[in-house]
């Protein structure tokens, strides 16, 4: 199972101003960062996010198994598959079920429990031309993970996307 982190943040490294949905706006980051982060995806075939990303995507995404953390209770979303499992049970899952890729989307709650976990491949970072100053993190936890850079590119004259591989000791 190949899964994988995928986030934009400011140049001060900031993926949203405020930790409250209505705050938590994507519609700071560019037309490229949106590009990139439908091209890798789609391709990947399943998306797994928490219940405040999801609620500020608004709803599901096309072509995509659309999986949500939500406690117990959650009334049922269409085209939505709501869980509480942890990461090994939830990748163990939906590698029984034929998936091979899956894509981290959020927020940095779900970021964090993949990462301890020690359930993520790579990390795909775009980093946009903004500085926030302050407000949420990708991760909600001091970590001391390693990273090994396996490309950089320019999605445009100031957006950069960083691929990176988690180094597992």
């Amino acid at each position: 199972m190949n899964t994988f982190i995928i986030v934009a943040h400011t140049a001060d490294g900031i993926i949203a101003k405020q930790s409250n949905k209505d705050a938590s706006s994507t519609t700071w980051t560019s037309n490229e960062d949106r590009k990139h982060f439908v091209s890798l995806t789609k391709n990947a075939g399943v998306i797994v996010m928490g219940l405040t990303t999801f609620n500020t995507i608004g709803k599901p995404l096309p072509k995509r198994l659309n999986v949500v953390y939500a406690p117990k209770g959650t009334p049922e979303i269409p085209g939505v598959e709501l869980t509480d499992k942890s990461p090994q049970e939830l990748l163990k899952d939906l590698e029984a079920r034929g998936h091979t890729n899956v894509a981290i989307c959020g927020g940095s709650t779900i970021y964090t429990m993949f990462m301890e976990a020690n359930c993520v491949d790579k990390i795909y970072i775009t980093i946009e031309p903004k500085l926030f100053g302050s407000g949420m993190t990708i991760f909600n936890k001091p970590l001391d993970i390693n990273l090994s850079l396996l490309s950089v590119q320019n999605l445009s004259k100031d957006v950069l996307a960083l691929e990176y591989q988690v180094v597992k000791e």
